[in-house]
């Protein structure tokens, strides 16, 4: 097996973080290219945005799952094949023609997605401790909200020059350099391998769930996220069918959406020593003060600038709440880092991609009225579990001082 070199270490820390935003990456830059895809494909708008919802769900699933196995058999193999299989399922959707083989390539796309994921994260683990840890988990939803700002904008030039299908190739290029990357200067960092025994497996998993503090944590990042999943859903045929602009103006839009994002988690990074109460309590007050503001002056008058402007302060405090809560639960079960960071990322696609796809179905997004009913919905269904998942982190940090 080969394992990590020390000299080797510096560029297989960038790659790592390179690697942690791809789920993003396969999930945005395709965004723009919605309404022309469904055109091409003659299917349903919603036929397009199921092909994101079932690769955000299997990701999901399989992030759950797999931390166990990445605890058991190691990163880096695992990593490579999934590298491989990732790059090869981009290039058979660019050249499909029917819409259930997307879904099928999708969906095997999102575990290969979870099982890259998942091993980067736990890299961060396996090698440093202390500060320095904390400070890369900080960095995560930093990092990760490069995908939203980069994949539109990439994603709406490609589309106005070459086509919705160019995306994938791109991805599959891009995949297939980062494999040959991970080839030379990384490899395994596990240094204790877990047996794999399933009952022992049932119980790490059921400790987890079984901490309330946790899972309310999870369900909140899961719903704070799903506000930029219905976003992602809606924004290109707002823009593009209802008020009349490109994939370009689509591009930009999102990429100031995730410009947001990551403003928020660098907020939430430079006010660590700050009380989470207040600091989250603060956000979610903005957040809903923003989305009511939006709902409001929609009969003065909606318009490209009024959509993105609210959006704007809305996914900043999104970036915010999530920088903080992510963190928190990344780090609560140090010990079983596998496990932890897939059950923190499985449960965040799952549960925002279930709000999302739902809200979006249900309200039939088409609008800036109707984009602000499903986020208010989301933010108030946030701030409920927040106030539960706090009673319970205080219990559990008053355990803590007793032991």
């Amino acid at each position: 097996m080969k394992t990590l070199k020390e000299n080797h270490q510096g560029f297989s820390t960038i790659l790592a973080l390179v690697l942690i935003p791809l789920s993003g990456f396969a999930t945005d830059i395709y965004l723009p290219s919605m309404p022309a895809m469904a055109k091409d494909l003659n299917v349903s708008a919603a036929a397009i945005q199921l092909s994101l919802i079932l690769f955000m769900f299997s990701t999901g699933i399989s992030q759950i799952f797999i931390g166990s196995i990445l605890d058991s058999f190691g990163r880096f193999k695992i990593s490579l094949i999934s590298l491989a299989l990732f790059s090869v399922t981009s290039f058979v959707v660019a050249v499909a023609s029917d819409i259930y083989v997307i879904y099928a390539m999708r969906i095997i796309q999102g575990i290969t997605i979870a099982l890259i994921v998942v091993g980067k994260r736990a890299y961060f683990v396996d090698l440093y401790s202390g500060e320095k840890l904390k400070g890369y988990i900080s960095l995560f939803a930093i990092i990760w909200a490069c995908a939203p700002i980069m994949a539109p904008f990439v994603g709406g030039y490609l589309q106005s020059i070459f086509g919705w299908r160019s995306n994938f190739y791109f991805l599959g290029g891009f995949s297939l350099i980062l494999l040959i990357l991970e080839l030379v200067y990384s490899g395994e960092t596990l240094k204790y391998f877990q047996p794999f025994k399933i009952k022992s497996i049932l119980q790490t998993y059921s400790g987890m769930l079984k901490a309330a503090d946790f899972t309310l944590g999870l369900t909140i990042i899961g719903i704070c996220f799903g506000l930029v999943v219905i976003y992602s859903l809606s924004s290109p045929f707002i823009i593009e069918r209802v008020l009349g602009y490109s994939s370009v103006t689509t591009g930009y839009s999102s990429l100031l959406s995730g410009l947001s994002i990551m403003s928020g988690g660098i907020i939430a990074k430079s006010l660590l020593k700050k009380s989470l109460v207040k600091k989250v309590t603060v956000a979610l007050l903005i957040q809903a003060a923003l989305v009511l503001l939006m709902i409001l002056t929609v009969p003065l008058g909606s318009n490209i600038y009024t959509l993105i402007g609210f959006t704007i302060g809305i996914h900043i405090s999104g970036g915010f709440i999530f920088n903080i809560i992510y963190g928190y639960c990344l780090s609560r079960f140090s010990r079983n880092a596998g496990v932890a960071s897939g059950l923190t990322g499985g449960a965040m696609y799952m549960v925002s991609s279930l709000f999302s796809y739902g809200l979006a179905t249900l309200y039939t997004v088409k609008s800036q009225l109707l984009l602000g009913a499903a986020n208010i919905s989301l933010i108030l269904l946030m701030g409920l579990v927040f106030i539960v998942f706090n009673r319970y982190r205080k219990s559990h940090l008053s355990a803590q001082q007793i032991v």
